[in-house]
């Protein structure tokens, strides 16, 4: 299916699951949405954190059309799952957005690691999480972001095991694709950035490790919720971890050459 063709189902309430795997040649996409007095505090917290929140796309305060990735779309719908954050607490997991909404909205678009997986795949090295039928597993890590206004807080990663004869592998292959987090920030050890245990995520699902595996650590898109837990905005809304908005842009127009 095609991106649009996968955003109707999703905003017909047909799709509420996980997106890796959808739509592999296109760019997924982690959602914030704030309040306009907000919003320039989060965009610099962006700026100075691009391992964790690439920006792939800013909408006009009270727009909820991504107008530069997804044209067509509505992010008030056009996601499988969202969170509601009220004061840092998760009050609401809505598969619709609609009432939620106000004219002084702006909604960024953070690029999500789902979208080089499927280089990864082609480069023989398999996605455990796929193989297992559950959500990437996620931490909380020791890593501090740089603090923009209101916002700072943790860092949080995404996993994924493989045999150690692929680690270099795949550090090159998502080296490639800067905008969607590139390049993983810690292999090996979970302790040496403040995972206490790996089989514990804080978001997603745990998956299995092998024997003669390594975790592979990628920053994540999905730092904001952590960062609203920590610095408890009156609002923010986001995506539910594992369900992104897919836009329209190609992986390999947004990849280094």
């Amino acid at each position: 299916m095609t991106p649009s063709e996968v955003r109707e189902k999703m905003r017909s309430g047909e799709f509420s699951s996980p997106t890796s795997g959808l739509c592999e040649e296109y760019i997924q996409a982690n959602l914030v949405i704030l309040p306009k007095d907000l919003a320039f505090d989060f965009l610099l917290f962006c700026q100075r954190n691009p391992k964790s929140c690439p920006l792939i796309d800013v909408t006009d305060a009270g727009s909820y059309i991504p107008k530069m990735s997804a044209p067509q779309a509505d992010l008030r719908t056009d996601l499988p799952k969202y969170r509601i954050y009220r004061d840092g607490q998760v009050v609401e997991e809505p598969t619709d957005i609609t009432a939620y909404w106000t004219d002084d909205m702006v909604g960024f678009l953070i690029g999500c690691s789902f979208t080089f997986e499927d280089a990864l795949i082609k480069n023989g090295i398999p996605m455990r999480h796929n193989e297992e039928g559950v959500n990437v597993p996620m931490y909380k890590t020791s890593i501090e972001t740089s603090p923009a206004g209101k916002f700072a807080g943790p860092t949080v990663v995404s996993m994924r095991p493989m045999k150690e004869a692929d680690v270099i592998r795949a550090v090159q292959v998502t080296s490639r694709f800067p905008s969607v987090h590139g390049a993983p920030v810690h292999i090996g050890n979970p302790e040496s950035i403040g995972i206490q245990n790996i089989h514990q995520p804080d978001f997603g699902d745990a998956v299995t490790i092998k024997e003669g595996e390594v975790p592979v650590f990628w920053a994540c898109g999905v730092t904001p919720q952590a960062i609203a837990m920590h610095m408890k905005p009156p609002l923010m809304i986001t995506h539910a971890p594992g369900h992104m908005f897919i836009t329209d842009l190609k992986s390999e127009h947004m990849s280094v050459i």
